[in-house]
Order: structure tokens, then sequence, then C-alpha cells
């Protein structure tokens, strides 16, 4: 199967093929540096980080763009709070950044440009723009036309004349008295009395939010990419006025697919500040959960759907990376015992792998080709643990020396799938307080397909909080649901 991915542009899942052969082109919309990042960054980034780990093990050259927004009120605002100045505060937050997902075990990008440092791009896009009769200047605010670009709305499959004013949440009324059009967006902003500027054609004054983007796209990867990435807020405006300044800019398409990831919830609500559940990376990983727990609950849902974050889910996630942690670390904690070959306890050649395994790597390789199915993706990397664990479990009460050649042998050639195919979803065994996997309760059959059952209604009811608490509720006790084409939902116990 080759690879589908769901393109928001078209509505529709469709066969990936890259504009360059053996080349993959990346972008990802990354964070406004003002504060540390919270739960709905790290769901972003590990399944992005996913993607282009699957794109990588296919044997794809990958290019991984991601930007960071260092100049924007939010920024200045809080540097004012602190009595310290924007770069002070954009500087320890990309810093914080860093550290965050490489606890996380994401891959950092290939490039991570900055607002600050494309200026000139920046200024050279607008100027393209006004001399196409797209822009247009007004008392030292530049902006964007939108009704200049016909198929303004493609994206998000919206009506302009139907929405509310100030979609952005970044709009003053004064900024709006000074519009052709009350969805015209900025493209340069004026200087304020205090404030950082920049020189230009139109004042000094900085860039708009919306053009950063399509001008680091264009500088580090060219006309058009391959792929597009971003969380489902981001939809509209922000990446609907990216393709309409892009495309009028260059005359060509942006992207060829654009992905978007769906919310965090919090027990049900929409994450936020003002509700107070608003949750830190780094709050979650001080209270001592695993960072390979929160990627594999992250992992465990539809990577488009909205997510429910609850401490039942995490105990969940818990429980299921404690075994398959158990699995991953066997081969590392008995290797020098089993008397294995050096290479074959540090590295494996994938052709050994194939002989006997080939079946379940394509299993893998079909469901993540499969519009990115982590969660089927996950329930193969269970199958092949389960027998490792019981392997762990004999190891505990006989002793290494007890397991037969053709154990050992099946021992090395499974845990190396293991360790294969787990890191394509980048997660790793950890030795620091491992701990072998304890007997669950036992459910009967009866009692599994009941509660296949009840999430099956809640899920036909569209309550996908109380179908996904169902999913948890079950993993928890060792029991982990397939959800299969055609409403089918198998299971296997973990």
């Amino acid at each position: 199967m080759a690879l589908r991915l769901r393109n928001t542009l078209t509505g529709k899942t469709e066969v990936f093929y890259p504009i360059k052969p053996n080349e993959v082109s990346i972008y990802c919309c990354g964070v406004t540096v003002y504060d540390l990042c919270h739960l709905g960054h790290a769901r972003s980034y590990i399944i992005w980080d996913v993607l282009r780990r699957h794109l990588i093990w296919q044997g794809y050259k990958v290019t991984f763009v991601q930007n960071f927004t260092d100049i924007d009120d939010k920024i200045l605002k809080r540097a004012a709070e602190e009595n310290s100045t924007m770069l002070e505060v954009s500087e320890r937050n990309i810093k914080e950044f860093h550290k965050d997902m490489d606890a996380l075990g994401i891959l950092r990008p290939d490039r991570m440009p900055r607002a600050t440092k494309c200026l000139d791009e920046i200024r050279s896009m607008i100027s393209r723009l006004a001399a196409k009769g797209a822009a247009y200047s007004k008392d030292g605010d530049v902006y964007f036309a939108v009704m200049k670009h016909a198929d303004y709305g493609q994206l998000s499959g919206r009506d302009i004349s139907e929405q509310k004013l100030n979609a952005d949440g970044r709009v003053t009324k004064k900024e709006e008295s000074r519009k052709e059009n009350p969805f015209d967006f900025a493209l340069w902003k004026g200087a304020k009395e205090g404030e950082p500027s920049f020189s230009s054609p139109w004042g000094n004054g900085r860039p708009g939010w919306h053009i950063e983007c399509s001008a680091m796209v264009l500088k580090e990867l060219g006309e058009t990419i391959d792929i597009h990435l971003g969380g489902s807020d981001l939809i509209f405006p922000h990446h609907e006025n990216e393709i309409a300044q892009s495309e009028i800019s260059t005359g060509k398409k942006l992207s060829q697919f654009w992905l978007h990831n769906g919310m965090v919830n919090v027990e049900g609500q929409k994450m936020s500040k003002s509700l107070g559940n608003f949750t830190t990376i780094r709050a979650l990983l001080e209270r001592g959960i695993s960072a390979m727990t929160l990627r594999l609950f992250i992992l465990q849902a539809n990577y488009r759907k909205p997510m429910d974050f609850t401490d039942l889910a995490l105990e969940a996630a818990s429980a299921g990376w404690k075994g398959l942690n158990s699995a991953l670390c066997l081969g590392l904690l008995y290797s020098n015992d089993l008397n294995w070959p050096e290479e074959k306890s540090t590295s494996h050649k994938v052709s050994q792998i194939q002989e006997t395994y080939e079946e379940i790597r394509q299993r893998f390789l079909d469901v993540l080709n499969d519009d990115l199915n982590t969660s089927a993706a996950l329930s193969v990397l269970f199958e092949i643990a389960r027998p490792l664990r019981s392997l762990a479990n004999q190891i505990e009460r006989e002793g290494i020396k007890a397991l037969s050649d053709k154990e050992t042998n099946d021992l090395y050639t499974r845990w190396n799938t293991l360790v294969e195919l787990a890191a394509v979803l980048g997660l790793k065994g950890e030795l620091k307080n491992r701990e072998l996997p304890k007997e669950k309760n036992s459910l009967s059959q009866s009692q599994i397909e009941l509660s296949i059952d009840k999430r099956k209604k809640a899920k036909a009811a569209k309550d996908f909080t109380k179908a996904d608490q169902i999913r948890q509720e079950l993993q928890s006790q060792g029991i982990e649901l397939i959800d299969k084409p055609g409403g089918v939902t198998d299971w296997i116990k973990i």
C-alpha cells in the first residue's frame, strides 16, 4: 500500500507522491516563543515527528523546516511584564522549547528560521504583492487584499462574506478602519512608540504574523513544497492567508498536501488558561509522567480528531508503556548473557528481520501508510511485545540459561523487529526505573465484547470522549482495541 494522507486542501485521502523522486520537503508551523510549550504543542509535534520518521524509514530524503515567531504582541507584552526585552524573552523560550522537544524524543528540524532573521525575504514578498496590486499601504501599515486571490477560502471551505470580523484575534479597531475590505490582513505593521521596529519602504515597523511563514517557506524550501503541517486551529485564517499571499507572489501552488492535527481537550473541555486547565509539557514531565508515556498516549488517537486528556487516560497509557518498555529493554538487559555477536546487540540488518517477520513489518507499514494510523501501529508493537514479556517473566523465574537456542534466536529476531518498528513511532526503551509487567485483572470475553459494544454506541452518538474512556479502561486491564475498516473492532491482550 502506498502512503495515503488526508489532504485538507481537497478534503480527500490521497496517495502521496513527492515533487522530486525520493525527496520530501516539509514545512511545519512553529511556536510563538513567549511561554513554555503546552500539551497541544506536544500532540502536534509528536505526530509530525512520526510522519517524518516514517518517510525516512521508507528511504526518503526529508528536509524538515519549522519556524519560530520571535516578534509578536504576546512576546512584547511578556517582555513588558518582566521588564526585559523581546530578544531576551524569545531566546529564553527557544531554549526551553528545545529542552521540551528533546525530552519527548522529537527529532530536531533541519532548519529553524526566525521571523526577525527573515526580514529581507518578508520585505521582498510584500513588494512583489504590492507590484501585483494585491497589497496596499495606509499610514505606515501594509495590507493584503484578500479579494485579489480568486480561490480565497479554498483550504477552509469558508465564504468570507459569512465570517465574523477580527477572525484572527489580532486586529484592532484602528486597523479595521484603515482597510479596504474588513478581511484584508496586515503584511507590515507601522512602528509603535516604545516597541522594536525595523526599516522598510513603507516606514519603520514589523511584519504581520501571516507573511512570516510564506517568506520562510520560499527562502528555505522554494516556491512549492510537498507537505505543510499545523494544528487545525491554523486552517483559518493563518494557512488560508499563507496560500493567498504566497500563490499571488510566486504564481505557483504553495503546497501539494496540507495536514492538520486535532485539538486537545482536558476532561472534556477545551484547554484554556482562562479555564484553569492549561497544561504545559514541562509540568507533566515534572509530575513524573515519562516522555514515552506521553508519546504513547498521544499516538493512541487518530491525529485528525479531538483528543481528551484525562488522568484515567494517562494511567492507561502508563500501564501500556510499562509493558512495552519491558519488552524493549529485554535485549539491552540480556544481550551479553545471550552471547550475541557484538553487531547484533547494537544494530540489526533489515534483511535478517524480513526473513521471519516480513508479514508483521508489512502490516505495520500498511497501517502507517493509511493516513498515519498510529493506533493500529501501536497494536502491532504490542503483538510483537507480548511473547517478549512472557520471556522476560521466564528469565526472571528461571534465569537466562534456561532459554533454548531456538528461544534465543527468536528473542533476538523478535526484539530487533520491535526496536526497529518502535523507533518509527519514536518510542525507545527506558532502562531507568524499568518495571516488569504486573498481572492485570482478568476480563471475560463477554465483558470485553460488552465494552466494545458500548464504545460502538458511543461513537455512533458522536460521544468520542466516552468512546476514548472505554478504550482507556480496557487498556488499563490489558486489552488493546484494533479498529478495522467497516466499523469492525478486534482486540488483543497486551
